[in-house]
């Protein structure tokens, strides 16, 4: 039977921590990933994106969570081709010369990003061996296009990744979802066995990703909730996830995520409108839709 899994994407945003959703005895890390577990069954890391994860974190994850309990784990932002700081690579792998505090989008040789993913998947081991990962998540830019060096890149992904690391790939150009390029996209996700992960944002925005939903590789389907704020890919963080969403925002999605049901063998729907307590709540709203339905 499949299993519909609904939680948010991070249990430690200072702004859920400061809204008063985790009780005063859920101190701590330790207290506060325990309250999460007791009441969601799968959650995702975010901290992976600015620094690969540890092996250490990996396993205490894995013993503060019961046993069936999914992380879903964001890429180290230069895997998916994004800029970072040259003070979140490993010390011995930071490139000498002047590169202003930054390496630009796409600056890594081959050789550096082979050793990032090995080290990246290194680190989710103590996740693999106990069978709390989810999926990795491949967040990719919204410059990325829809173009052959594009497709090349993802079958890149899939070598470095081997069979040990599931993923599922968030597009931010929409092209790759547009009606004309929408059957070859999935099925370049279908052929590297990643999921697309399903995305709802405002539409009415510049270059808004179209909500599309489709099952392209058959245990897992993901869908993420950003929040329908109209400054989404522009002004603060704050600005692009404030967002509540009403019943009437939420229910349409159940039927969606019930036709993914019947092909994969989890869904995975995570709420990434992260201000306050409103990704909780969001999470909560949807679990309940579903049951009513």
């Amino acid at each position: 039977m499949t299993e519909i899994l609904v939680g948010t994407c991070s249990w430690t945003d200072p702004a859920l921590v400061g809204s008063g959703w985790y009780p005063t005895a859920a101190r701590g890390p330790e207290g506060r990933l325990r309250h999460y577990a007791s009441r969601f069954p799968v959650v995702e890391v975010d901290a992976t994106y600015y620094g690969l994860p540890s092996a250490r974190n990996s396993r205490l994850w894995a013993e503060r969570t019961p046993a069936g309990f999914l992380f879903d784990v964001k890429a180290f932002a230069p895997m998916t081709g994004h800029s970072t700081p040259v003070a979140a690579l490993p010390a011995d792998l930071r490139p000498t010369g002047p590169h202003r505090g930054r390496l630009a989008p796409g600056a890594l040789p081959r050789g550096l990003l082979d050793e990032l993913w090995r080290r990246f998947g290194e680190g989710l081991r103590p996740l693999r061996e106990t069978g709390r990962l989810g999926t990795v998540l491949l967040q990719l830019p919204p410059w990325l296009r829809p173009v052959p060096r594009a497709r090349a890149y993802l079958a890149a992904c899939r070598e470095r990744a081997g069979d040990e690391l599931p993923l599922a790939v968030e597009f931010r150009h929409p092209g790759w979802l547009a009606p004309a390029e929408r059957p070859r996209t999935l099925e370049t996700l279908r052929a590297h066995r990643m999921a697309l992960v399903a995305v709802d944002t405002a539409q009415e925005v510049p270059n808004a990703i179209p909500p599309v939903t489709a099952v392209t590789r058959p245990g897992l389907a993901v869908v993420r909730f950003h929040g329908r704020s109209t400054a989404w890919g522009r002004g603060s963080k704050e600005e692009r996830f404030r967002h509540r969403y009403t019943d009437a925002e939420l229910s349409p999605w159940t039927e969606r995520i019930r036709r993914l049901a019947e092909h994969a063998g989890q869904v995975h729907v995570l709420f990434n409108n992260c201000c306050a307590d409103a990704a909780v709540d969001a999470a909560e709203t949807m679990r309940r839709l579903l049951a009513e339905g």
